[in-house]
């Protein structure tokens, strides 16, 4: 009676197939770190620093991912390679360290299949929440040197070979905070600002990452 029950079990098995369930991945990301605010008004690619950071993704389904991410890096910039004389006179700079945690949902536009030969790529967009530790060189007043974060972005992942994955992406973190570059719109004197008071300071990161899928057999 019992092998004509594991006979069946095993007969239904490799009738059916086995499905293969892929919910999480480990991996690693290195890449460039960027800013914009009262130093740099608009992205310049002289001012991209290295970065790196270490993420937990849990595929609940073939649309949705959910990332948790620790990244850490350096961002700077100069008032001397302005084109605006105001910033040249003014001739500030700053480079500091960013220690950031998020939690973030991934949108995938091409769902993954996990059918063990199916070609595993997709484009999405992400969005969340997060925290980030700044610590500015120069620090002329006392201010608070953390933030809440929105991190938001797009990007691309492909699986070149069964369980590693590779993906490239670019994200804005909105911040609440005027200080990245230790310009908080305080005057220098009657006739100066360092820094427009009425706009936050962001930063922006790039990476390509490669990660590694932990499969389990799952009997329909």
């Amino acid at each position: 009676m019992l092998l004509s029950i594991v006979a069946g079990i095993y007969f239904l098995m490799a009738g059916n197939g086995f499905v293969y369930a892929q919910k999480i991945e480990l991996g690693a990301g290195v890449g460039g770190f960027n800013y914009r605010g009262d130093i740099s008004p608009t992205l310049r690619m002289r001012f991209f620093k290295p970065g790196g950071s270490l993420f937990f993704r849990f595929n609940p389904n073939q649309a949705l991912s959910l990332r948790a991410e620790v990244a850490g890096g350096i961002i700077g910039a100069d008032d001397k390679s302005s084109k605006d004389p105001f910033q040249r006179v003014r001739n500030m700079s700053f480079r500091t360290t960013i220690l950031e945690g998020s939690a973030v949902a991934e949108y995938n536009f091409l769902n993954f299949q996990e059918r063990r030969f199916a070609v595993n790529w997709s484009p999405y967009l992400f969005g969340g929440i997060g925290y980030s530790k700044f610590n500015p060189n120069v620090q002329t007043s006392p201010y608070k040197t953390s933030t809440f974060v929105l991190p938001y972005g797009v990007g691309i992942k492909y699986q070149i070979r069964r369980p590693w994955n590779i993906g490239l992406e670019y994200g804005t973190r909105k911040t609440f905070t005027d200080y990245l570059d230790n310009l908080g719109g305080e005057p220098v004197s009657t006739d100066k600002i360092q820094g427009d008071p009425s706009l936050k300071d962001n930063y922006y990161y790039v990476r390509l990452s490669i990660s590694y899928t932990f499969y389990k057999i799952v009997c329909p």
